[in-house]
């Protein structure tokens, strides 16, 4: 392998068979001087040349209880070791340290904050990156932004290369809704050698050279990222990784919205005689010599209920909010804006979508369950019909599909039009007397009809960029394909809700365009699990394509 250099740094990084060190690490066999920090400083040094095995440390001055400070290469050339953190976990062999890479900042500011009593590295290199980000007017910019803001506040507790005690930065004016952590932070700034499988000198393989020689010092190190290949990367070079989750979600186990129970015949006639029932009615005590904990229903969670002596006797009810109490629920028997639902997801979909007390709505589900129309269906019924709410507001992230189109031609209306298609397509059909056929349509076409409450303001479509700093009253939100959205833009958004305002998320977990987002990170994900349970929240996974025949096959075959 061909040595790796780096002439600005002033110094060369080669492995043992590049430069013919001998195996003891001595003298090398060419005659070249032995890489070593200089003697009048008391400081230690690596096994020169030593790029695969444990390092052994030599004490070149006698010891005065004080760490050598990581500056980099000293007048002759010579490359310093990362000192060790010391603090008062140093000796507790249940202390790791974590080696932070970038994208775990840009993906969440605060995970500085979230190790407990672990410490904290982070690679001089990772500062670089983050300063190309904090200039860029999106959540990667504004992360970057926070986490230097992060880092200065940490810096006024003390010194940032020899280590900092993060429980004294929590208090010097951060504000987080995360426990007071008790280890330390540190940067890192020395140059690494790096081991010879990561020779090219790249950001990726300096960061994870960090780690690397953490873990050869003897420290119990782990390396976060949140890209994948620098994980492979990193274990196979030996150093434990891990994906960065703390705002990731469970989706194996996400909470669906209802639950289907077999109970006795009695409990649903009283369901629908007494127009609700107690909760405890349909739920069973586990057994006392059992350690599972008794089960019970969620806030607005709904129950289906099935004879257990007759499989046709069914019913349905939901928990009416905070209360011990089921409430039954049945099929609206009008059309909602000219549709009816087609299985008992959409039925609960719908009940939870009418319910003015209900104000923040979740609907999860493949193409075609229907999830957008749905929630257009009832949030045009309750604006233009029942007049409930002022306007309607539907918007969408703009993220593209595959390959961005680039810039679009005219105002923003008119450049809005192509990432509103979908949302038309659903209005049209509302509007039309295929989707309205109980309704006396109109002499004019759906497209007039739809100009017209655009026109009136009745009806807003716009996109997610100008959210911010408002705040919405009295209106009917519609936030669709909201799996392409961070936990803080969802955050962000729910926070602009105002006064008799009900808002309403939809999304597929499983198609989302978002490359810095998965299935357990995204945003959608994120409010279903962190919002059960509370009495103004309800949430619904559909399971069932209604859209075609083609279309349900290709959900499941492709």
């Amino acid at each position: 392998m061909e040595p790796n250099r780096s002439e600005s740094l002033g110094f060369v990084f080669q492995s043992r068979r590049a430069t013919g060190w001998g195996e003891d690490g001595g003298t090398p066999k060419d005659g070249r001087k032995e890489l070593r920090l200089s003697p009048t400083k008391p400081a230690a040094r690596y096994e020169a040349g030593q790029t695969t095995e444990p390092r052994t440390l030599e004490q070149d001055a006698p010891q005065t209880g004080e760490n050598p400070t990581p500056t980099g290469p000293d007048a002759s050339g010579s490359t310093r070791l990362i000192p060790k953190m010391k603090s008062a976990d140093t000796q507790d062999q249940r202390v790791k340290t974590f080696v932070l890479d970038t994208n775990v900042l840009l993906h969440d500011p605060g995970a500085l904050f979230v190790f407990e009593d672990n410490n904290i590295v982070i690679p001089f290199t990772v500062l670089e990156e983050i300063d190309d980000f904090k200039g860029t007017n999106n959540d990667l910019g504004r992360n970057a932004r926070q986490a230097v803001r992060y880092l200065d506040k940490c810096r006024t507790a003390g010194k940032l290369d020899q280590g900092v005690p993060l429980a004294e930065a929590f208090t010097n004016g951060l504000s987080l809704n995360k426990s007071t952590p008790e280890g330390k932070l540190r940067i890192v700034t020395a140059p690494q050698e790096r081991h010879a499988a990561l020779w090219e000198d790249k950001p990726d393989n300096r960061i994870i050279s960090v780690a690397h020689t953490l873990h050869e010092a003897g420290e119990r190190v782990i390396f976060v990222s949140k890209d994948i290949n620098a994980r492979v990367k990193s274990e196979a070079l030996g150093v434990p990784a891990e994906d960065f989750e703390s705002n990731k979600v469970n989706v194996e186990h996400l909470y669906p919205g209802y639950v289907s129970l077999e109970v006795d015949g009695a409990p649903i006639d009283e369901l629908y005689a007494e127009k609700m029932l107690p909760v405890d009615r349909i739920l069973e005590e586990p057994p006392e010599d059992s350690e599972e904990e008794p089960k019970g229903l969620e806030s607005n969670e709904f129950a289906l209920l099935i004879d257990k002596a007759d499989q046709s006797h069914t019913g349905l009810g939901r928990r009416l909010a905070d209360t011990e109490h089921l409430i039954p629920v049945a099929a609206p028997r009008k059309p909602v804006y000219g549709i009816l639902p087609r299985n008992v997801q959409q039925t609960m979909a719908l009940d939870l979508l009418l319910d003015d007390e209900v104000k923040l709505v979740t609907l999860i589900g493949s193409a075609g369950t229907g999830k957008t129309l749905l929630a257009v269906a009832a949030g045009m019924q309750r604006v233009f019909n029942d007049e409930h709410y002022e306007k309607l507001l539907v918007a969408r992230p703009i993220i593209p599909m595959g390959r961005d189109l680039g810039y679009l031609p005219g105002d923003k209306d008119e450049k809005l039009l192509s990432w509103m298609q979908p949302i038309f397509d659903n209005l049209t059909y509302l509007l039309s007397t295929r989707g309205a056929p109980n309704q006396n349509a109109e002499s004019r076409t759906a497209e007039h009809r739809i100009q017209k409450f655009i026109n009136d303001g009745r009806l807003v479509l716009e996109p997610l960029t100008y959210i911010r700093g408002r705040s919405i009253p009295h209106q009917f939100i519609i936030i669709d394909e909201a799996q392409n959205l961070s936990p803080h833009e969802v955050k962000t958004i729910i926070s602009r809700v105002g006064e008799d305002t009900k808002i309403v998320l939809t999304g597929d977990i499983e198609q989302i365009d978002n490359p810095y987002l998965d299935a357990s990170s995204n945003g959608l994900s994120y409010t279903v699990d962190r919002m059960k349970g509370l009495g103004v929240v309800g949430h619904i996974t559909l399971a069932k394509s209604e859209r075609s025949g083609l279309a349900s096959l290709a959900i499941e075959r492709l």
